[in-house]
């Protein structure tokens, strides 16, 4: 028992301590996991202000960027230990590295191959997956609650990218598809091992994409200072932050609600790019995304005031 076990213990000595903490300690990981949604959602802003590098140059910088960050922050908090908490991972830590690597080569693959439209709309699929994995492999069970807002963010989804979904190749579908899966397997093993500090399976991911981007224009990695710049700043603050607050909210969170708040990086992204960079969305866009944010918002002010402890199989499901 820790030490703020003890002092909900002291407090009602008849309340079991990780019911007595769990209400507050998920309001705080949906609010974590809001913030880590709404930095990375600047992602394509960050895209679009991009004067020459192509994804594979911004891929290999970003990398480095975020393995940079990454290191960083582990040395600040485990300063000598920094090494034996990176071994600590273990198996799970390289596969869980190796299915975000996966999956981030597939997004290219299908950003490259389909349209925008039908990959975020597949991607939309994540919190569903990471459920059914979650599920099988952990035992975790949704309330209904959780269940509804998944549908409602999923159905924003739909309307905002109603007016390209159909076009693009089965291979870039696919690809989709298959970041989808990578990421939820990612999310599924990251809550697993909760108890350890995953954070060195960015470094594995970012280790992997940065050498398949070197691989892929080791003929030309040559790149401007401006596009150098936006490519640190996207990896080394926006994704190395993003990361860091998605890995500590999953200790508190059941796997497909800390996916499920991903959703408003897809919402979020086209209102920067609207203000920022002039590209006006359309009205489904803007539809689509407020009912994505409205859901989000509405999910995270109930467990706020009715929080419970996450389900586990077995139990029954309360409204």
């Amino acid at each position: 028992m820790n030490e703020s076990d003890s002092a909900v213990q002291a407090i009602d000595p008849g309340k079991p301590a990780a019911l007595a903490l769990a209400a507050p300690r998920r309001g705080f990981a949906m609010g974590l996991m809001a913030v880590s949604s709404t930095v990375i959602s600047f992602g394509g802003l960050v895209m679009r202000s991009m004067q020459d590098a192509d994804a594979l140059q911004i891929n290999f910088y970003r990398s480095l960027a975020l393995i940079t960050a990454i290191m960083a922050i582990l040395i600040f908090q485990y300063r000598r230990d920094t090494v034996p908490r990176i071994r600590k991972v273990g198996r799970a830590g390289l596969l869980g590295g190796a299915m975000l690597a996966g999956a981030g080569i597939c997004f290219l693959q299908a950003l490259t191959h389909t349209t925008v439209a039908n990959t975020l709309f597949t991607l939309s699929a994540i919190p569903f997956i990471t459920a059914a994995l979650a599920w099988a492999v952990l035992g975790e069970r949704l309330r209904r609650a959780t269940l509804v807002t998944m549908a409602g963010a999923a159905a924003g989804i739909f309307v905002m990218m109603a007016d390209g979904i159909g076009a693009g190749s089965a291979y870039g579908n696919a690809m989709a598809l298959a970041t989808a899966c990578g990421f939820s397997g990612f999310a599924v093993i990251v809550r697993h091992n909760r108890g350890i500090d995953m954070m060195p399976t960015l470094l594995v991911s970012g280790g992997i994409i940065a050498a398949v981007s070197l691989i892929a224009r080791l003929d030309d990695l040559g790149i401007s200072l401006h596009d150098l710049l936006l490519c640190l700043f996207w990896g080394g603050i926006l994704s190395g932050l993003a990361n860091w607050l998605f890995i500590v909210a999953s200790r508190h969170l059941v796997a497909a609600e800390v996916t499920l708040f991903m959703l408003l990086e897809f919402a979020l992204g086209p209102v920067w790019v609207w203000l920022f960079a002039g590209e006006t969305p359309t009205g489904w866009t803007l539809a689509g995304g407020a009912t994505v944010i409205a859901a989000v918002a509405i999910r995270a002010g109930f467990e706020l005031k009715h929080g419970q402890p996450p389900l586990k199989r077995g139990r029954p499901s309360p409204v």
